[in-house]
């Protein structure tokens, strides 16, 4: 008699748990301290990873790393999601330009990694949520896309970016008729925000979700049922609201399934 006989409710591909989606979340590489220990470690905050997980994702750690097209396509043929984390400055060479007085030292090992990273998500139809740099870099990697180096300079004031590891809250206006409507609303969100840079030319193909009143883009996004959304804030931050998060989880789900 086989297994199947003797059990009078086997258990079937319908009967077992939905796969919990993957996202992978990009990281620095920096100096750290632990345990007396002075190493270059892989570094990203853990409230990103906590708004996945609060959301039913599960996440893996995505650091810089040398790779060509066909491993970055490797790589995210394991994920249902991709993350674009915030950071330090994009490269202006990206976009064109020469470094100004107040612009990071480039990383072009991120940059390069990261570049690569979206290209196979598009190339999949991988899901992507672009957080603050991940934003910046979203639009340069579109033709024409470009950055205000030092956003003060243009909207005269700092509220931005504050101070020094210290969030300032912007009041953005979502638009209409964009993906990023159907997750919030149509209307007003006060968003959690630390960034000096931000976009000035946008992207060949995208389109520009949500304003601060100061007229800063606050969100980018590819039109159409592909889920690829950048927003200038950070919304891992804002434990009370998770809607972002988990609309890209949800996004997952459908890629895992």
């Amino acid at each position: 008699m086989t297994d199947a006989a003797r059990d009078p409710h086997p258990t079937t591909r319908a009967d077992a748990p939905p796969r919990t989606p993957v996202v992978g979340m990009t990281t620095s590489l920096e100096a750290s301290t632990t345990g007396g220990w002075d190493r270059r470690s892989m570094v990203l905050p853990a409230v990103y990873r906590d708004a996945v997980v609060d959301a039913g994702g599960a996440v893996v750690l995505l650091p810089p790393q040398p790779a060509d097209r066909a491993l970055a396509a490797q790589v995210v043929s394991g994920l249902d999601a991709l993350v674009l984390t915030g950071g330090v400055d994009v490269d202006p060479a990206l976009y064109g330009q020469a470094r100004g007085p107040r612009t990071q030292v480039p990383r072009p090992d991120r940059d390069v990694w990261e570049r690569r990273l979206f290209a196979a998500a598009q190339d999949a139809g991988t899901p992507v949520l672009a957080v603050c740099r991940g934003l910046q870099l979203l639009n340069v990697l579109h033709p024409g896309g470009t950055l205000h180096q030092h956003l003060p300079d243009v909207v005269g004031h700092e509220r931005h970016s504050p101070a020094p590891a210290t969030f300032g809250t912007t009041r953005v206006r979502v638009l209409s008729r964009t993906r990023l409507a159907t997750i919030l609303g149509d209307g007003e969100v006060d968003a959690r925000c630390h960034h000096h840079q931000a976009v000035d030319a946008v992207g060949e193909g995208l389109v520009v979700s949500a304003r601060a009143d100061d007229g800063t883009v606050e969100a980018v996004e590819v039109p159409g049922d592909r889920f690829a959304l950048g927003v200038q804030w950070h919304t891992e931050e804002d434990a009370h609201d998770r809607r972002l998060v988990a609309a890209l989880v949800d996004a997952a789900r459908s890629t895992a399934s």
